[in-house]
């Protein structure tokens, strides 16, 4: 694995994609760069590219499609996929409250502890990264009982994060097995659910590792 703190314009991942395509090299590359944002009168900015990490992405995605073109016969498997985490907030409500900052009308806001703006991909990155999971892994989303259901590495993990999660749903995602498994802790239809998911994976999956977010 290449790590490279100051990214740029992230010439060291082509550097690494270049590599791999000359020598059958299977390397991996991580590159991180603060949000800095680009001259208005720069050439990046006049092509619609606002920050130096926008620049980057865009060398990677332009660099890998070029190479991987020049090598389709030598290196029809070449990797040029990657992927784009961006560090934020916390994605669970603050709800360290003492009694006096406390009002009674307050309390139904505490009935779901994440945060209203984040998405799906949002919890499972974070539950990726507590569960210390390669966050390079790959991941599939696949629609089950009418709900997104998440599934990492093939039985890696599987999460779902919808509303309404029924013993149904819970039934068919253990019956794969999963080394893990997440929901969200308001998203289940009714307290019986949220009391029977660890009963039905005990039963269909005795060695998933469950959570609640």
């Amino acid at each position: 694995v290449v790590l490279d703190f100051f990214a740029g314009s992230c010439s060291t991942a082509h550097a690494v994609i270049d590599l791999n395509r000359e020598d059958g090299g299977n390397r991996r590359f991580i590159v991180a760069q603060l949000d800095e944002r680009c001259e208005e009168a720069s050439e990046a900015a006049q092509m619609g590219l606002s920050t130096i990490p926008e620049i980057g992405k865009e060398r990677i995605r332009r660099a890998g499609a070029a190479i991987k073109s020049e090598s389709a016969l030598t290196r029809p498997d070449l990797d040029i996929g990657f992927r784009v985490l961006k560090i934020d907030t916390s994605n669970m409500k603050d709800v360290y409250y003492t009694p006096d900052e406390s009002k009674q009308g307050d309390l139904l806001k505490q009935i779901d502890n994440i945060r209203e703006d984040r998405t799906p991909e949002d919890l499972l990155f974070q539950v990726l990264v507590d569960w210390g999971v390669d966050l390079a892994l790959p991941i599939a989303k696949e629609t089950i009982d009418g709900k997104t259901v998440f599934f990492v590495d093939g039985n890696a993990l599987a999460a779902c994060f919808d509303q309404d999660v029924t013993d149904d749903l819970v039934k068919e995602i253990a019956k794969r097995k999963p080394l893990r498994a997440v929901f969200r802790d308001s998203s289940y239809s009714s307290d019986s659910v949220k009391i029977n998911v660890e009963q039905i994976f005990k039963l269909l999956a005795p060695s998933t590792e469950i959570r609640s977010l």
